[in-house]
């Protein structure tokens, strides 16, 4: 990796420290015999009218979507446990402020990207869920979030 790599890494680390933000999610899903699923999303944020930096950061990776908000903001969305893990690899000796969310966050993404919902092991579902709670407690919350026994219950790990 060549020093101009390293630059553009650690200035997205920059970005994503302050205009970004780190999540791993639960989510209900009604067609599957689990009836949920995991989502790990990192996902940078920027007034729509300077959204061309969203755009170098996704072509620099080659992964997300970048789309505007009602609220004249524009988000760029990285979805899916390959391509987090993929950023995540790439930013983690950049990232200062979010190092507690992004270390948690890329060991979910291992777990996940090792198994299927149909193999995990109970022993994997409670580290991601311990990992789910490491995120939550670290980010800036606008509203409740599940609790650690929430989660082990919809995964069916609860007496």
């Amino acid at each position: 990796m060549g020093s101009r790599s390293k630059i553009d890494f650690a200035y997205v680390a920059g970005f994503l420290d302050g205009d970004g933000s780190l999540m791993l999610q639960l989510k209900k899903r009604s067609d599957s015999p689990k009836k949920y699923r995991f989502m790990a999303t990192v996902c940078f944020y920027q007034d729509s009218r300077h959204k061309k930096t969203l755009f170098w950061i996704r072509d620099l990776f080659g992964v997300g979507y970048v789309s505007d908000r009602k609220d004249g903001m524009s988000e760029l969305r990285i979805n899916g446990f390959v391509s987090v893990q993929l950023v995540l690899v790439k930013l983690l000796p950049f990232i200062k402020f979010k190092i507690t969310q992004a270390r948690a966050l890329a060991q979910a993404c291992e777990i996940l990207n090792k198994t299927t919902l149909r193999t995990i092991s109970e022993k994997q579902l409670r580290k991601l869920v311990g990992l789910i709670l490491v995120i939550q407690n670290e980010n800036y919350v606008t509203k409740r979030k599940k609790t650690g026994t929430e989660l082990l219950k919809i995964l069916g790990l609860t007496p």
